[in-house]
């Protein structure tokens, strides 16, 4: 099982936005409830929980992103 398991999750290049992930989120939930429903594999219910995973670090990122206060310098810059 350890080999579905990743080392660690990294950041996209492009990241897709706040609204994107939680789009995608909330369609692995759905994904989630239909596995758990049909009576998925276990192995199954583990790709879709590491993708879940991820989704809610790469939320949690972009939202950091969008209102952690900029620096002053940063901003008097601009």
């Amino acid at each position: 099982m350890s080999t579905l398991r990743p080392l660690r999750f990294r950041r996209r290049r492009t990241p897709p936005t706040v609204e994107a992930l939680s789009d995608q989120l909330g369609a692995l939930t759905r994904e989630r409830q239909a596995l758990r429903a049909s009576d998925a594999s276990p192995v199954d219910l583990e790709q879709n929980r590491v993708a879940i995973a991820r989704a809610q670090w790469e939320l949690s990122y972009a939202l950091i992103e969008r209102y952690l206060p900029k620096p002053a310098a940063a901003q008097s810059a601009a």
